[in-house]
């Protein structure tokens, strides 16, 4: 059992160990029996080759992968609705930051996922888990980045 301050977790920590688990069991599924690696970041701009006729998007990486990326992206959707639908018993989350915040915020961490080569989930449990020095690295300074935001904002209020 986990002991600590409740303020860490106010609405609990089981949801993010079953959250967690089953992140870890979905992408190791999909690594186990097709070879492939799961990362958000590429499965977005592989779904843009649909729509986007900009080279970038058409190029064979991205035109080649995005069936399988789109299922992957839906998977997660619909992860989120089927968990409201029964363990959130219904209850909808909604957020009390601006949207303004919340665009700039996406820009900010869709610019890094770039400059990253990849995002959170791509390089903190995929690559991780293949021991990728490169991914060790990116985790440490998306953790060290977001702590320093989180002290920052908690400091000085948000905007």
């Amino acid at each position: 059992m986990i002991h600590g301050d409740a303020s860490l977790f106010p609405t609990g920590w089981v949801h993010f160990l079953v959250g967690g688990v089953f992140i870890g069991l979905g992408v190791s599924l999909l690594f186990a029996l097709t070879g492939l690696v799961g990362g958000v970041s590429t499965a977005y701009t592989a779904v843009w080759s649909f729509v986007s006729h900009i080279p970038h998007f058409q190029q064979e990486k991205f035109v080649t992968t995005r069936n399988w990326r789109l299922m992957y992206g839906l998977g997660m959707v619909l992860g989120a609705l089927a968990y409201t639908l029964t363990l959130g018993r219904g209850r909808i989350f909604v957020t009390s930051v601006p949207g303004w915040q919340l665009l700039v915020g996406g820009l900010i961490g869709g610019f890094g996922a770039r400059m990253g080569n990849g995002c959170t989930s791509g390089h903190g449990i995929c690559g991780l888990a293949s021991l990728h020095l490169s991914s060790l690295v990116a985790v440490i300074i998306f953790l060290s980045t977001a702590l320093l935001t989180a002290h920052l904002v908690h400091a000085f209020g948000a905007f």
